[in-house]
């Protein structure tokens, strides 16, 4: 039976704990904050992260993974496996995808997929879960690609945060949108399409965004009742579980899964980032 490793990095924003029980390979991006740096999950936690970047002045930057840095996590596990699948954060936002291509490249003789999720957070991480337990199961690998592919085309991301500020510093998006939120006291819900951030709705103020969220997701008569619906929060338990009770009484999901957001994924959104996440049918 063939023995495959699955690798993804840490904007996947996979609760360390659970990536170490389903030997899931995270390659962290690094988050900077002037001359400290930090590996994403491993050197800071999130409640960490978000406490400094709200006192202090220094606004944070990233760095992706190098190229070098995955062809060590391949070399690793191909000590032990046969093939590697890679699934990694958008590379319409990071050269991290291009730095496992890389890798991928310079082990040609390897068994390697390397699968550009075009997604962030918890999006794409739900998935590289489901692929890291049917990797354990002993499932073909064919079918593993097959079953990512599919899930990332049918992937719904709404999410939304305090403030516009770091999307639109980060370039995530545009200053008109910024300016327009902003002034208005318009909270957009956001989403993400071809890889990249855009805003998807709008509402006034701040009580309507759940409700509004809650919509978005039961669009086209959506059946949740047997699906897991994820969550990724910036550090803010008690919005999580406000949401997830709504969610809960609207929408009747079969379960939740719930994560923190990481210091990378954090450092581009800010504080009070709230994500939902659900596979369409």
């Amino acid at each position: 039976m063939e023995r495959i490793k699955v690798v993804t990095d840490s904007t996947s924003d996979i609760p360390k704990g659970l990536a170490e029980e389903l030997d899931i390979k995270v390659v962290p991006l690094t988050v900077h904050f002037g001359d400290k740096s930090y590996k994403d999950w491993y050197d800071i936690t999130s409640a960490e992260f978000f406490y400094k970047l709200e006192n202090s002045d220094i606004m944070p930057t990233t760095s992706q993974v190098t190229p070098i840095a995955f062809e060590e996590a391949f070399n690793e596990a191909l000590q032990d496996y046969d093939s590697i699948i890679c699934i990694t954060l958008s590379s319409k936002a990071s050269g991290t995808y291009q730095s496992a291509v890389i890798a991928q490249n310079s082990l040609e003789d390897a068994d390697i997929e390397v699968i550009d999720s075009m997604a962030f957070s918890f999006g794409y991480g739900m998935i590289v879960i489901e692929a890291a337990k049917m990797a354990k199961a002993d499932r073909d690998k064919q079918e593993i690609v097959d079953y990512i592919h599919n899930s990332l085309k049918r992937l719904e991301t709404y999410f939304i945060v305090d403030t516009l500020e770091y999307l639109k510093k980060g370039g995530r998006i545009n200053l008109a949108t910024a300016v327009i939120g902003n002034i208005l006291s318009i909270k957009p819900v956001l989403g993400v399409r071809d890889g990249l951030v855009v805003p998807i709705d709008k509402v006034r103020g701040s009580k309507k965004v759940i409700p509004k969220m809650i919509e978005l997701i039961r669009a086209n008569g959506y059946d949740a009742s047997d699906k897991m619906i994820c969550l990724a929060h910036g550090a803010i338990p008690e919005k999580i579980e406000e949401v997830k009770e709504a969610i809960a009484r609207e929408i009747h999901p079969k379960g939740f899964m719930i994560t923190e957001v990481g210091s990378v994924i954090g450092a581009h959104a800010g504080p009070g980032i709230v994500g939902i996440f659900t596979i369409k049918d």
